[in-house]
């Protein structure tokens, strides 16, 4: 598509950058930004700048944070003996959508998928692990996506904390083989948590 103003061209290239959004997309988006006051636009510009710079890891569970601990790990209402382990932030904020739980998290930063070239020093686990051994929390759930990723990961983590004395358990199979868990509906999710197994009956290795 061929633009008038270098401007627009630059502005349109970065917006289709984002996932899901195509270049005619992205085209109205910046012109829908060029129809409103300039403040408004200025306001979004310094809310991604502010973003970027300021947004920070929870120091405890690896959760997105404006601040060194983040707000569900520093709520004293929180159950802090039932660690929920996650893949990622939106798997959080899905599993908290639900209602039903109670506990706190850890998240990943994703799965182990050597096609990818993801091992475990990529990711967060050896926090989680050594998180594990100096909290002794009562139990840990994995609310890991029911793939080949996600069970992989799932049995990694098994075998070095499966000595230690606390309950591990996993989601029940209400998720479907294959599905991600940010895009499981809150009822079958929340069903999920609830009606969780020990981790050792979901083996397939």
């Amino acid at each position: 598509m061929e633009y008038h103003s270098k401007l627009l061209s630059r502005l349109v290239g970065e917006i289709s950058k984002l996932p899901g959004i195509g270049e005619r997309t992205a085209l109205r988006l910046a012109l829908h930004l060029l129809k409103q006051p300039q403040s408004q636009s200025l306001q979004l510009a310094k809310a991604l700048t502010d973003f970027r710079t300021q947004i920070k890891h929870c120091r405890i569970c690896y959760n997105i944070s404006d601040t060194d601990t983040c707000s569900i790990c520093a709520n004293p209402m929180r159950d802090h003996q039932t660690i929920c382990v996650v893949e990622t932030v939106r798997d959080v904020m899905a599993v908290e959508n639900t209602g039903q739980f109670n506990g706190v998290y850890h998240v990943l930063g994703g799965v182990i998928s050597p096609m990818e070239g993801i091992s475990p020093n990529d990711l967060f686990i050896q926090p989680l692990i050594e998180r594990i051994q100096r909290e002794h929390p009562n139990e840990v759930i994995f609310a890991l996506s029911p793939t080949v990723e996600g069970d992989t990961t799932g049995y990694y983590i098994y075998k070095e904390i499966k000595d230690l004395d606390i309950k591990i358990s996993t989601i029940a199979r209400g998720v479907s083989f294959g599905e991600e868990i940010e895009y499981a509906d809150e009822m079958t999710l929340a069903r999920s948590i609830e009606n969780r197994i020990p981790f050792d009956q979901s083996l397939k290795f």
